[in-house]
């Protein structure tokens, strides 16, 4: 009996997946999450990402089994709130902040969302995976910013305006593209805040 018999398959399939180091595990990442961001989803396959990768598909195959599988491991290596560490000691600029840190990565993650768009309505695995990646993080990052503004006593608990400023920061993300055909950058999201959001809350 061979030591890979003996070991038995489990073993063994943890120690072939050993091989690939964290580093290389997000290369791979990376690369499936930008071939989709250029191609659209239907088009991404690990034959494809194998070759930008120089790697083998079995490389792919055995650790991931399908490109779903594939894709929403390599979504929920994202999940990071980029609004972390956000505190000016003023909501106002805070806000200005979020808007400046979220017009770095809108195009991005924009162009994301819109190409696994209808794959995620069709696989709710995908779809969890995406508002996990993209969605959840931030979201609960801008309402712990909001609620530190409450807590210094800038804005009254329970202001109705509190609830909405998630859905308008992402909101307004999500649609430009679709309005004015260009996506919301730095300049545009700080106006936005300045124009929307601030007045909204009572601030200036």
């Amino acid at each position: 009996m061979t030591s890979q018999a003996a070991d038995g398959p489990e073993t063994v399939a943890a120690s072939r997946r050993s091989k690939i180091t964290p580093e290389r595990e997000q290369e791979f990442f990376d690369a499936v999450l930008e071939q989709i961001r250029e191609c659209g989803y239907d088009a991404v396959t690990m034959e494809g990402v194998a070759s930008s990768t120089r790697c083998s598909k079995s490389t792919l195959y055995r650790q991931w089994k399908t490109k779903p599988q594939f894709v929403v491991a390599a979504l929920r290596s994202r999940r990071q709130a980029k609004f972390d560490g956000i505190d000016t000691g003023s909501l106002a600029e805070d806000l200005r902040e979020a808007a400046r840190a979220a017009g770095r990565w809108s195009t991005r993650d924009t162009k994301l969302l819109q190409a696994l768009g209808h794959a995620a309505t069709q696989d709710a695995e995908l779809a969890r995976a995406l508002r996990e990646a993209l969605v959840e993080p931030e979201i609960a990052a801008l309402r712990h910013l909001l609620q530190r503004g409450v807590d210094r006593g800038e804005i009254v608990a329970g202001h109705p305006a509190l609830e909405y400023v998630p859905v308008q920061m992402f909101g307004v993300i999500r649609a430009r593209p679709v309005i004015d055909g260009e996506y919301a950058d730095q300049d545009y999201l700080v106006r936005f805040v300045e124009a929307a959001v601030l007045p909204a809350l009572g601030l200036t």
